[in-house]
């Protein structure tokens, strides 16, 4: 699944690695790997790959 972080828009696509209960980890293009509680940082799903490139 690939993602967005609305706050943080300049660390770019995400690809979630793993996630637990609302922990996620996500790769992020620009920013690497971060580890993120979702009731806090909230993730926008990209549904479309091809239109974020």
């Amino acid at each position: 699944m690939f993602v967005r972080c609305p706050a943080h828009p300049d660390w770019g696509l995400g690809q979630v690695q793993s996630r637990v209960g609302d922990i996620v980890t996500v790769n992020f293009a620009e920013m690497g790997k971060q580890v993120i509680n979702a009731t806090m940082v909230p993730l926008e799903v990209v549904w479309n790959v091809d239109d974020e490139h």
